[in-house]
């Protein structure tokens, strides 16, 4: 869970650093000669419309470059994006519906899968996406269902890469990515970021739950500093919102360097539809297309009917031992510094540690499997703080 990067460059890193500065130059290059050997060509390009590849696949068809400007109007697309390719040759392919309005109207780009042990957002998008009539919309909605698919396919929160033998890399650190990296995760991440996303989208808002391990309460990651992002994210019915940057490589972070409203809703426990949280997020979405004028409609419940706390500081308890937990509070409980908030047993079911609340603070998140090494995160506390703190390890 705790996701802390020592401010020295490890042996792999300085590796990976030296490649990337030492082959820039030849990877650039070289991708050009690459791609005028046995690729198929396509039939747009970037900046000209739509490229599709050729192929089909399960009666859609695959695009390497979309431009939802050229897709006719009034109607749903279903496509394949072609990813990075694998260690086999063949790529990894990302689903995508665009419901193109027959009026023309802001884009909305509607994003998950980045982790693939994240299941409520894929079935929030697709509840979202049967709700919506193209031929009553202005504007349109992308929706990327499942942006990292080899994680995805493993129910696992990282990539695997096998560049360098096992390898796993978490692709919510390289937004906007990096066309000519020395690692696939990161060249995905470009290609989704550059001809995917950015070129069709106003506004970004990419789901994800907790981590593995781990549960949260209904909860946004924002930056309410910024007021298109404070309105979107207010929309929701839910019952927390972290005002923080979070970490460098955030889809989120790299669409709003690249002048796109984006925020990170958080559904809850992975691995699961959580229907209960889901509707939460389905009906705060459905307001933001009506905020935006996409659909027509009253908004609905919202942050004002839910009792929202937020707050900028995330305080993490970890464990000091190896053991079993047993929870004393609840999610969204509010808890005061000083309150015990675990117990952990040893396997005898001996008391081995108390853990108490640093700070005074609502629950944000909470460890739903038993056993913990020494240093597991098992608590965050979220909590005003008289200065913007770091995310406490908190892994969206």
């Amino acid at each position: 869970m705790v996701e802390t990067k020592s401010q020295s460059v490890d042996r792999r890193d300085f590796m990976l650093a030296s490649i990337a500065a030492a082959g820039s130059v030849a990877l650039a290059s070289g991708q050009a000669q690459a791609q005028t050997g046995d690729a198929k060509p396509d039939t747009g390009s970037n900046g000209s419309g739509t490229a599709y590849t050729g192929d089909v696949i399960d009666g859609k068809q695959v695009i390497s470059f979309l431009d939802i400007s050229d897709l006719e109007a009034g109607k749903r697309h279903d496509l394949y994006f072609q990813g990075v390719q694998m260690p086999t040759g063949q790529h990894w392919h990302v689903s995508v519906t665009v419901m193109k309005g027959k009026s023309p109207g802001k884009r909305i780009g509607l994003i998950s899968g980045i982790h693939g042990d994240e299941m409520s957002p894929v079935h929030t998008l697709h509840t979202i996406v049967n709700q919506l009539d193209p031929q009553k919309m202005s504007g349109s909605v992308v929706a990327v269902f499942d942006v990292s698919r080899p994680a995805l396919e493993a129910m696992a929160r990282r990539w695997p890469s096998s560049g360098r033998g096992i390898d796993l890399v978490d692709i919510n650190r390289l937004f906007p990515g990096n066309e000519n990296a020395p690692e696939a995760a990161a060249r995905h991440a470009w290609l989704v970021f550059n001809h995917l996303l950015q070129p069709n989208i106003d506004y970004g808002i990419d789901f994800h739950t907790a981590a593995t391990g781990m549960d949260m309460a209904s909860f946004h990651l924002a930056r309410m500093d910024l007021p298109e992002v404070r309105a979107m994210a207010e929309l929701y019915p839910i019952e927390q919102i972290f005002d923080n940057f979070g970490a460098h490589g955030l889809l989120a972070n790299a669409l709003i360097d690249a002048g796109i409203p984006a925020f990170t809703p958080e559904i809850g426990r992975p691995r699961i539809f959580d229907h209960a949280m889901i509707a939460l997020f389905v009906e705060g979405t459905m307001n933001v297309l009506k905020h935006h004028k996409v659909i027509e409609g009253n908004i609905g419940k919202t942050s004002k009917d839910s009792g929202l706390f937020a707050a900028d500081g995330m305080a993490p308890v970890l464990t000091t031992h190896g053991g079993f937990i047993e929870h004393h509070v609840e999610l969204n409980e509010q808890v005061q510094a000083g309150q015990k908030v675990v117990t952990q047993r040893n396997s005898f079911g001996e008391v081995v540690a108390e853990y108490s609340a640093p700070v005074a603070g609502k629950v944000g998140a909470r460890r739903t499997d038993a056993s913990c090494e020494p240093g597991t995160p098992i608590v965050f506390l979220l909590f005003d703080s008289a200065t913007a703190t770091g995310t406490g390890g908190l892994a969206e």
